[in-house]
């Protein structure tokens, strides 16, 4: 796409439980401008009590895009979303408004904002074919695979890392060439997408005790607006362990319940155990790849992001 002037949109990103939502809400609701949100699992319909989804009357209130948009069996993948994403920054941009972007998926901003290369899609089949060798063989045997057609991702890669191991097999399997050369092409993908769109990020913080204590007093409160009868609805579906939800954090720890893995205290002992180191995850993983970023609690973020949107 050719423009005049880069797109404009602005990103609230943080760790879960930080108050993204109610603050994107707050600002999106007085200026009438579109959330998108950038969450990997808000994509899913059914997915909708252990995501935070927005609620009905708060979609209702405020215009969202990109929750709710798949079918659980149709997986998306980070450029995917950033393509729609980009398509819908652009729409906005035409009726003079400027979206926010919210959410804790870093690696779809990253899609967003520097770019993918473009890698071909993968061949009808392939993925299953590989998802059916890890139920048999295990992860480790598919993790020795990719040391022979793609060693310097393999090298990058945890000899457990299911999906992505998966997904540099059947990338390989599919092109012939390696992702680690699909990604080397990345430098110019970058450059190219940063002049397509202008997109200033804000990272919401809060003290690293505060978090941790409304991550627990979330979890329960989850729990206690039907949070397992959800994973139930999910466990009915049988999809493979490999599907990104079934490894989903809060998810997987309440599964583990439903098949008579653990009690369901310790399930929520676990998920809310897990929910905190994922949570860390996403800290790190801010200041590290977004450090240009403006960071603060609410207060201090406010004016800045509204600034940013009525420009």
């Amino acid at each position: 796409m050719a423009h005049q002037r880069p797109l404009k949109a602005v990103a609230l990103m943080g760790a879960t439980g930080t108050g993204k939502s109610a603050l994107a809400l707050n600002l999106a609701a007085e200026q009438d401008n579109c959330i998108i949100s950038c969450d990997s699992m808000q994509l899913y319909r059914g997915l909708d009590i252990g995501t935070s989804k927005a609620s009905a009357l708060e979609q209702q209130q405020v215009r969202h895009a990109l929750i709710n948009c798949a079918d659980i069996e149709d997986v998306w993948n980070a450029q995917r979303w950033a393509n729609a994403a980009l398509a819908l920054i652009e729409a906005e941009n035409k009726q003079g408004k400027t979206p926010l972007i919210v959410g804790g998926t870093g690696l779809y901003l990253k899609a967003l904002t520097q770019g993918f290369a473009d890698v071909p899609a993968e061949t009808e089949g392939v993925r299953q074919h590989f998802e059916a060798i890890q139920q048999v063989l295990g992860t480790a045997h598919l993790h020795l695979q990719l040391q022979a057609v793609d060693a310097p991702l393999a090298a990058r890669l945890e000899p457990q890392d299911t999906q992505r191991i998966i997904r540099g097999l059947s990338v390989f399997e599919s092109t012939g060439v390696p992702l680690s050369v699909w990604q080397a092409k990345q430098s110019q993908v970058k450059k190219d997408a940063e002049h397509q769109l202008a997109c200033p990020v804000f990272v919401l913080e809060l003290p690293r005790d505060v978090l941790r204590q409304r991550i627990a007093v979330r979890f329960q409160q989850m729990m206690d607006v039907g949070w397992l009868a959800e994973c139930q609805w999910l466990l009915a579906l049988q999809l493979p362990d490999t599907h990104p939800v079934m490894r989903a954090v809060g998810y997987r720890q309440l599964l583990n319940h439903l098949n008579g893995v653990c009690t369901l205290e310790q399930a929520v002992e676990d998920g809310i155990t897990a929910t905190r180191r994922y949570a860390k995850r996403q800290r790190t993983w801010f200041n590290n790849q977004t450090p240009n970023a403006i960071r603060g609690n609410s207060e201090m973020l406010f004016d800045g992001l509204r600034q940013q949107i009525t420009r």
